[in-house]
């Protein structure tokens, strides 16, 4: 695509945004995208979450003729987005299972007779040969504007959502030729890159990279110690009565967590791949239709959320890679107000993940694929740098150091760690190389506990050398000697450390060894820290977070307001107006429809349907 079609383009896309969506403006590569898919091009586009995807192929879906075809893998989604392109006035629909076949079929001879701009569907149902049928046909009548293939990474074999049927989606471009293509995804390093671009032939395509900083997110990753206990004094310190996600990694530590949450006085609701699908939906939908709701959940939970208020994403259990840790927190403040990324991991967590991946039915090389991806997760986790530079990196992005994740704000110490390493690895080679870090620790600090009298242990030459230091510090001795690859586990004999090779060089004083300590947490100052950050944050200076206490309590009134006219429309709150809206609303307290009308958000159809009862409200 020229640049002349890129101009010709751009303007028209500008009138879309302001007349349907309520905004004057494009973000980042936005403009660029649209223009592209707009003139017939096809494209990979990698944004973070929150930074307006859907705007990249709902506008050139209007721009063209003929209906644009949406790939999305969830169904709570694909109903969101619909009531909320039906809200700002677009002709949007969608086919997925919830439809009765009737219903399906009135659709069917709607998206035919060219009654629709949008049409969202699964990808099982659109590589079905009835849809391929509607496909053909209404390509040869009204004409199909494009393809947006959403959560393009779904594509990937090495990749943490990994969906079979989306291979099948290279289909469309052998079936259909010249209808341009958009993939989109928030996460997705080189590897996955190179593989949604083969596997759904987008070889000429061209890539669109946006930054994958989130600076409004604050990145926490602390020590497990007592789990619960830390993620209870996180919540009620932080961010008690606000909506967000407590990931675990099996289905029973989701429904204890969840009951226990609800123990302690929190709305607390369980989500996992076990559930029976209607109790799935309801919590999925009270998530998204109330306030504070906390979900909990594996990683069956989430691809997609839309939810913008998520103030909060905490892991209890250590994610498989850093594009899963990725995914997980960036659903964390979507409305660009300051949220948490809180992570609690322990040396277990390396120990079961090295299991699994261990034990799984796949070759070896997608072993060493999630082997490698895992080390970079630990390399993440034990880093004395910056989080957030860490972070980016991965995805090929250089930063600075953040101000706004842990270890700038309460920097660890690196110490010279040589003497600690040996200590530990000569113990438990002394010890037979057949125990876990527990017992391990327990003859290092010359603990006379009935395992080491069993096995005779405290007569080694090892026990009691550890006296020194406590079984805190020992603990993350041993887990940074198993994540710097210097000792192993072994699996067959029930979760044994082994010394690598490489420790060799360690006990022959060859090789020094450093660590990270960990500062002492000070609660009082770290939530200083925030509170001072968050008047500054990206993001909130548009935000509520920014109001006077005059204008956040007509930003309250104009929430419950919302409320009443989302249950009434059985939408999530925000498909009516998302909070920044309402924010900017109660900060500037238009008194007329013209006025009304320049507030960002605000759209034509959203003016005419919500001005009148907007402008009584602030009027009283």
């Amino acid at each position: 695509m020229s640049e002349a079609d890129a101009a010709s383009a751009l303007p028209y896309a500008l009138g879309v945004l302001k007349e349907v969506f309520g905004y004057s403006s494009f973000r980042g590569l936005q403009g660029e995208v649209i223009a592209h898919v707009a003139n017939g091009g096809d494209c990979l586009v990698l944004m973070p979450t929150g930074a307006g995807k859907s705007l990249c192929y709902q506008i050139p879906a209007l721009l063209r003729a003929g209906t644009g075809i949406v790939v999305s893998p969830l169904i709570a989604l694909m109903q969101d987005q619909v009531a909320a392109l039906r809200l700002a006035g677009v002709r949007a629909v969608f086919l997925n299972s919830t439809l009765e076949y009737e219903d399906a079929e009135a659709v069917e001879r709607g998206v035919l007779a060219g009654d629709y701009d949008l049409l969202y569907v699964a990808p099982e149902r659109l590589m079905t040969p009835r849809f391929l049928a509607l496909l053909d046909s209404l390509q040869r009548g009204k004409g199909i504007a494009l393809f947006a293939i959403d959560e393009a990474h779904c594509v990937s074999q090495w990749g943490h959502d990994f969906r079979p049927e989306y291979i099948q989606l290279s289909t469309l471009h052998e079936r259909y030729p010249q209808v341009p293509r958009i993939a989109l995804t928030a996460t997705a390093d080189q590897v996955t890159r190179r593989e949604i671009m083969q596997r759904l032939k987008l070889g000429d395509a061209r890539l669109f990279v946006s930054s994958f900083d989130r600076p409004n997110i604050r990145y926490r990753i602390t020590e497990k110690t007592n789990p619960r206990t830390q993620l209870l004094a996180f919540l009620r310190a932080e961010h008690a009565g606000d909506a967000g996600i407590v990931y675990c990694l099996s289905r029973k530590k989701v429904e204890e967590t969840a009951a226990w949450l609800r123990e302690e006085g929190f709305k607390a609701l369980a989500y996992h791949a076990g559930m029976d699908t209607e109790t799935r939906a309801e919590h999925q939908a009270r998530f998204l239709r109330e306030d504070a709701v906390v979900i909990v959940a594996t990683i069956a939970f989430g691809m997609g959320i839309d939810k913008p208020d998520v103030r909060f994403v905490a892991h209890l259990d250590l994610p498989k890679s850093i594009e899963a840790y990725y995914q997980e927190t960036g659903r964390a403040g979507r409305d660009g107000e300051p949220a948490d990324a809180w992570m609690a991991y322990g040396l277990a967590d390396l120990v079961n993940l090295r299991r699994m991946i261990d034990q799984s039915v796949a070759d070896q090389q997608y072993k060493r694929v999630q082997s490698s991806k895992l080390d970079a997760l630990l390399g993440l986790c034990e880093s004395t740098t910056c989080r957030r530079i860490r972070l980016l990196d991965y995805f090929g992005e250089a930063s600075a150091p953040c101000g706004n994740c842990d270890t700038c704000l309460e920097p660890p110490e690196s110490f010279d760690g040589t003497v600690a390493a040996q200590k530990a690895l000569s113990c438990v080679i002394r010890t037979g190389q057949r125990f876990g870090a527990a017992h391990v620790i327990d003859v290092l600090r010359g603990k006379q506990t009935d395992k080491v009298a069993q096995w005779g242990h405290a007569s080694l030459s090892t026990f009691g050398i550890g006296a020194d230091e406590d079984e805190t510090t020992w603990r993350a001795v041993f887990r940074q000697l198993v994540a710097q690859g210097l000792l192993s586990v072994d699996h067959d004999s029930f979760g044994a450390l082994k010394p690598t090779d490489a420790s060799r060089a360690v006990l022959k004083g060859e090789q020094r060894v450093s660590f990270r300590r960990a500062p002492e947490k000070k609660a009082r100052r770290e939530r200083a820290a925030l509170r001072a950050w968050s008047g500054s944050a990206p993001g909130s200076a548009s935000g509520p977070s920014a109001l006077d206490s005059a204008g956040h309590e007509l930003w309250e009134k104009l929430r419950a307001w919302r409320a009443g006219v989302a249950r009434q429309s059985g939408v999530p709150a925000y498909v009516v107006f998302h909070d920044a809206t309402l924010a900017e609303i109660a900060r500037a307290r238009p008194q007329s429809e013209e006025a009304l009308g320049r507030v960002a958000g605000v759209g034509a159809r959203k003016l005419e349907r919500y001005g009148p009862a907007l402008l009584e409200l602030l009027r009283e």
